[in-house]
């Protein structure tokens, strides 16, 4: 059996530096892209991207979601917390950034603040309790695969089904991964680690898309009950 990712001094370090960054000169750089904002070509790329996997994402779960407790790991912003609790669910949205949780708090319609529980934290948090799903976007992208197969464990240990993305190995991610040009230098996100779904040892994985949009190339994959 694997150690879990929390117990992991690797896996603390990356939610570390991870949380630096999104907490410090990166945050207003997120707060506009995502939102309605103008943006550069490459950044819009992103955003137009990010909606497209996002929207990948919520099309796995059902569209009412009433009675529902979702965990959105990595809430960001809270774009998706916003579109779970309007489906009914109980969302538990969580994120390692503060920063980001406030923004996210202070974009939820009034008519949905009932539904949603905001957290700056750990989303492995043995405290959070169980969900019938859990979604988590772009958040777990930075971290070594055994770490990866370590946090899927302790998710999918305490919900329906988990549906998250990882940076696909592709000749061209590769590339751009090598080249560090990803972001453009001043706020350059930390590296994220490219993967190859198929060589991940987590039991019910199922690959449900990519999205490649300009700057943005993310596969969704899900780990059913």
């Amino acid at each position: 059996m694997r150690d879990t990712a929390s117990s992991s001094a690797s896996y603390d370090a990356t939610r570390h530096r991870v949380a630096s960054y999104f907490d410090g000169t990166a945050t207003r750089v997120w707060e506009r892209l995502t939102s309605d904002a103008p943006v550069s070509r490459i950044r819009q790329t992103v955003r137009e991207g990010r909606d497209t996997m996002r929207a990948m994402m919520l099309g796995q779960l059902p569209g009412d979601l009433t009675g529902a407790r979702v965990l959105d790991a990595g809430c960001g912003t809270g774009a998706a917390s916003a579109e779970l609790a309007a489906r009914g669910a109980d969302v538990v949205a969580i994120d390692i950034s503060p920063k980001l949780v406030e923004i996210a708090a202070a974009r939820l319609p009034e008519g949905l603040r009932a539904r949603v529980t905001f957290k700056a934290g750990d989303m492995l948090a043995a405290d959070l309790g169980h969900f019938h799903h859990v979604i988590a976007m772009d958040s777990l992208i930075y971290y070594t695969r055994p770490d990866l197969e370590a946090a899927l464990d302790g998710l999918s240990a305490r919900a329906g089904q988990v549906v998250f993305t990882v940076a696909p190995r592709t000749p061209l991610l590769m590339a751009m991964w090598n080249a560090g040009k990803v972001f453009p230098r001043s706020d350059r996100s930390p590296v994220m680690i490219p993967h190859d779904w198929r060589r991940m040892a987590v039991a019910g994985l199922d690959r449900v898309g990519r999205v490649s949009r300009g700057f943005y190339i993310s596969e969704c994959l899900r780990v059913r009950p």
